[in-house]
């Protein structure tokens, strides 16, 4: 079985207009990316994964829960879940609530190598599409999480590049090591993509990119080649 489509997206709360409140209009773009993209990812068939940055590695069950953030809403299933995970259910409950699906949370520990057999394991016994949400670097401002770092930008333009060409080698190159240092949540999923994707040709599609608020977020689409 294979990969049969893959979407990225970033965690950000504010991708839900209530939690971003006043300041929603001024991310209307990157809401409407994703939006977009997921919806793609969604209009075809197949068994579809989240994946997403947790405290562990494994499957993970759970709802999004929008009251730590002053929004009173929540979705079905028990206990909180980690924000990516959060995000991306939150999505597909919105976008196609009878769609199944599997969470799957990957620790910021692993290493690439873990993190492509991993990514390989997901899609061993099924099709499946892939809804890979994690965000770059957390240190491209010095009004961001991190602050500043001079090396955020130059690894995030490295993902960027590597996602745009739907490079599963150059995904693997990102150091772990440094996309801890500069808090990229998304490394390791991102990574887990790669290892879904090895063996396979799909075309890049980056449909936004930007580090509005010193966090660097990517919207890409992966379609067969």
């Amino acid at each position: 079985m294979s990969l049969v489509e893959a979407v990225v997206v970033p965690s950000p709360p504010l991708l839900v207009p209530e939690i971003a409140g006043g300041s929603a209009p001024a991310d209307a773009g990157l809401r409407a990316a994703v939006r977009s993209a997921v919806a793609e990812l969604l209009a075809g068939a197949g068994h579809v994964v989240v994946v997403g940055a947790a405290a562990a590695t494994g499957p993970v069950d759970g709802s999004w829960d929008w009251r730590p953030f002053g929004v009173a809403r929540r979705g079905p299933g028990n206990g909180p879940l980690p924000l990516a995970l959060a995000m991306g259910a939150w999505l597909l409950d919105d976008l196609d609530p009878g769609r199944g699906r599997d969470l799957f949370g990957v620790a910021t520990s692993e290493e690439p190598e873990s993190c492509a057999r991993l990514g390989a394991e997901l899609v061993r016994d099924r099709d499946v599409r892939l809804l890979v949400v994690g965000d770059g670097t957390a240190r491209r401002s010095e009004a961001a999480p991190g602050h500043l770092d001079p090396r955020a930008a130059a690894y995030d333009g490295q993902a960027e590049q590597a996602l745009a060409d739907a490079d599963p080698g150059h995904l693997l190159g990102l150091s772990a090591a440094l996309g801890r240092e500069l808090l990229a949540a998304g490394r390791a999923p991102w990574q887990v993509l790669a290892g879904a994707a090895a063996g396979q040709r799909f075309h890049g599609d980056v449909r936004w990119s930007g580090a509005p608020y010193g966090v660097a977020y990517l919207v890409v689409r992966w379609t067969a080649a």
